[in-house]
């Protein structure tokens, strides 16, 4: 979701998922999209320039096939805000095929699956990652994005700001990982602890 060519986000690292759902369901949320896997493909240019500059370039298949562009972050009271500019494409195949015509190459695939719930204005999504189970609120502003923090019983303090990508990026030089893809096949058997992510339980311990 953005408004206005604008995304304004936040991630919590779950120790307890079904908790949050309970919370979302007590406060009325309503579900938007139910669980969905999702293939991502990140393009870069040969030598990173997008990375570079803090942008990206995604296609993504779920539903539906899209691409999006997402500019620099910025802060937006203590959330992350990036221009957002995203459509759907007809062919998932074809849209690659444009982008590597173009110069651009795949320089990462990466899996999740995802259910979107929708709370008034925001939209909470439960993402279910390689290595772990994050909640992301997607809204206005931040000052909104953190009163649905408090009313869903997360802890403010413990919100990450990076991506995905960079998360795995972290690990990978943390764990000594040597594979380039972030898949669901590559983390089997594999136990990460939020701590390899820089990350705290934002919905404390599990109970």
């Amino acid at each position: 979701m953005s408004e206005n060519g604008k995304e304004i986000e936040v991630k919590f690292y779950l120790a307890d998922p079904p908790r949050l759902l309970q919370r979302l369901q007590a406060l009325g949320a309503g579900c938007q999209q139910p669980r969905v896997y999702e293939a991502n493909l990140r393009f870069d240019t040969p030598d990173r320039q997008l990375s570079r500059s803090l942008c990206a370039l995604r296609l993504r298949m779920d539903t539906a096939a899209r691409m999006t562009y997402k500019g620099p972050p910025l802060d937006d009271a203590g959330a992350r805000l990036r221009q957002e500019l995203e459509f759907t494409v007809s062919d998932f195949d074809m849209a690659r095929a444009f982008l590597e015509a173009l110069g651009y190459q795949v320089m990462v695939m990466y899996e999740k699956y995802r259910a979107t719930y929708r709370l008034g204005r925001l939209v909470v999504t439960l993402d279910e990652m390689p290595f772990g189970t994050f909640a992301e609120i997607e809204g206005p502003g931040g000052e909104a994005i953190q009163a649905a923090a408090l009313q869903l019983g997360l802890d403010w303090e413990q919100r990450i700001l990076d991506s995905y990508l960079m998360l795995f990026d972290m690990l990978k030089a943390r764990l000594g990982l040597t594979f380039n893809d972030l898949s669901f096949e590559n983390f089997q058997g594999l136990t990460i602890p939020p701590a390899a992510l820089g990350a705290k339980p934002a919905d404390g311990e599990k109970l």
